[in-house]
């Protein structure tokens, strides 16, 4: 397994309370934002010392406890808002993306994206009705009922609140060495978790921010949906492949703890995901011809299906789609089209 680093934060997952503000070195400070009504339960927004201010890598989601926690958090490194320089966000999801608008209005700071995330935000945050047709019409292909259907298709419309929409003012392609004076950060594209997620890596001192893409307990959601086509998890397994090039001392990711062994943690991730894809296609050997929605529900999940929340259960039904895109790919299942489309072994 591997080895906690971030022990304090560690304490804190435990007991269900936020981490404290932490410099994990010099001139690098860890501070935890909260999100709201979500298990992960906070962000770990990362602050860059500057000559003349403050980076941050990623921002929290668009609240008022969100905002304040992020301005006292600055406080305790020492800074404020108004000394953030620029925002370099890991992707567009909304406890990464969504105060990344309001803190530029704060300070003038630009905010970076990677160019595949950035495309997607006007359909994603601005004008959504497509989107939620061509969710719905995903859905149908899936073979979820009607009543069902139309909880989940506008699920995600709620937090459209949680992100004040901000067109980037740099653009973060693959391998960009990042315009912060005293680092030398470059960018990892590696989508999967989001079209364009990116990781960042210092040489000089062996430190990755691994965003979502790499996190110390649990798996990041890989959703086949109508944002994220034609194969996530396959190009996430090649990225995850693309960082077992590094060696870091530690790794900083968004969410949860600090930790080392990032190897380790990738050869666990590539087996947890090549044991779900064993899962479901012993399914399928047992239900020949069934439904991405009928093999999610009868899955193993956390907790009891019923329990699960319908955003968290459109989750859940993209991560299996993107487990059988995958089959698909490697010709180790096949696809009767159609509505609902069904599902069936390779012979």
């Amino acid at each position: 397994m591997p080895r906690v680093t971030g022990v304090a934060q560690m304490e804190a997952w435990a007991q269900h309370v936020l981490p404290p503000v932490e410099q994990v070195r010099p001139g690098l400070w860890s501070v935890p934002v909260p999100i709201p009504d979500n298990p992960l339960r906070y962000v770990l927004v990362y602050v860059l010392e500057l000559d003349d201010g403050v980076a941050l890598v990623d921002a929290g989601w668009n609240t008022e406890e969100a905002w304040h926690a992020l301005g006292d958090g600055l406080r305790v490194a020492g800074g404020s808002l108004a000394d953030v320089r620029a925002v370099v966000v890991t992707h567009i999801h909304p406890d990464h993306y969504g105060l990344a608008g309001r803190v530029r209005e704060a300070s003038g700071a630009w905010v970076g994206l990677h160019p595949a995330d950035a495309v997607l935000l006007q359909g994603r945050y601005v004008d959504v009705d497509a989107l939620v047709a061509r969710m719905d019409a995903l859905l149908e292909l899936c073979g979820v009922p009607d009543p069902v259907r139309a909880d989940l298709a506008g699920a995600s419309l709620p937090i459209r609140s949680l992100v004040t929409a901000a067109e980037p003012d740099v653009l973060l392609p693959d391998e960009d060495l990042l315009d912060l004076p005293g680092w030398d950060l470059r960018t990892i594209w590696t989508p999967g978790h989001s079209p364009g997620h990116v990781c960042l890596y210092s040489d000089r001192r062996r430190l990755l921010l691994s965003g979502d893409h790499v996190l110390p307990r649990i798996t990041p959601n890989i959703s086949f949906h109508s944002q994220q086509v034609p194969n996530p998890l396959g190009d996430y397994l090649a990225s995850l492949a693309r960082l077992e090039a590094l060696d870091p001392e530690e790794v900083l990711p968004a969410h949860e703890y600090r930790f080392a062994g990032l190897r380790t943690r990738l050869d666990e991730l590539v087996r947890h995901h090549e044991a779900r894809l064993t899962e479901i296609e012993d399914e399928l050997r047992r239900r020949s011809g069934t439904t991405c929605w009928d093999l999610t529900t009868s899955l193993t999940w956390s907790r009891p299906w019923e329990q699960i929340p319908p955003f968290m259960q459109r989750a859940a039904n993209g991560e299996t789609l993107a487990h059988l895109v995958l089959l698909e790919a490697r010709g180790r299942a096949w696809r009767r089209d159609g509505v609902p489309a069904r599902f069936h072994l390779a012979e």
